[in-house]
């Protein structure tokens, strides 16, 4: 189990729930001591668990970091691509946006989630068997204002995601994505304020803020054997968000 920007927010709580089910746990993030921090509580709970740091925009790191796997596990049976640019993102109207924030967040954002898919790839067609959950993000149906690079950068991974499931079904190898909507961590951010979301939940079909273990069910059937007929597709948790 490879879990891409897991040393923090929805990414650690991932790690965690698939360690406590038993999952051996590759915990990867750019920052080495969260990544290593993380894995370190998974060991300490008994289960195992290794921080690897990677730049999942960088190929040559992604590489490493899917061999180190290899080595400590032998093998990866499933992906999660998690790790994006988000919390720390500067909202403006498009027509404000530089070519360089564009280029930096499509590079993290969609180049890290091919980059990862790639490197796993061969192991999983070579054992016909994976499961690759890609995490996007409602804004792709919503079109958030003020948020066109992380939107657009989100609908390339549901597109990517399509050619992905088709060309390595053949394989038994599924690629499904999880687009969550409101979802409430440790991590500060700056793209909604505490008083935004009054506005925000009277959205919704469920009147609460989300918490990281409404996506943890959704990944965690995506990864499960249940779900082993089950490729290409898109699971919106957003609370019933009304998108009009």
């Amino acid at each position: 189990m490879l879990i891409t920007g897991a040393g923090q927010g929805i990414g650690r709580k991932f790690a965690h729930a698939f360690a406590e089910q038993g999952d051996r746990v590759v915990v990867a993030d750019i920052n080495a001591a969260a990544a290593e921090q993380a894995a370190e509580e998974i060991r300490a709970a008994g289960s195992e668990a290794l921080g690897v740091a990677a730049d999942v925009s960088d190929k040559a790191g992604v590489e490493a970091m899917v061999q180190r796997t290899v080595e400590e596990f032998g093998t990866v049976h499933v992906l999660v691509n998690n790790a994006a640019m988000f919390s720390s993102l500067t909202m403006k109207p498009f027509e404000e946006l530089t070519v360089e924030e564009w280029d930096t967040i499509f590079a993290v954002n969609a180049r890290g989630v091919f980059l990862c898919c790639q490197a796993v790839a061969p192991h999983m067609k070579e054992q016909r068997f994976g499961r690759i959950i890609n995490i996007s993000s409602s804004v792709v149906v919503t079109g958030r204002a003020n948020y066109a690079h992380y939107v657009a950068s989100k609908g390339a991974v549901q597109a990517f995601n399509k050619s992905l499931a088709t060309e390595l079904g053949s394989f038994d190898v599924t690629a499904n994505v999880v687009s969550p909507h409101g979802i409430v961590t440790e991590v500060p951010r700056d793209t909604i304020t505490e008083d935004q979301w009054d506005s925000i939940i009277a959205g919704h079909a469920i009147k609460r803020k989300g918490t990281p273990e409404d996506v943890v069910a959704a990944v965690r059937f995506f990864a499960s054997n249940e779900a082993g007929y089950i490729t290409g597709q898109s699971l919106l948790v957003d609370a019933g968000l009304r998108y009009t």
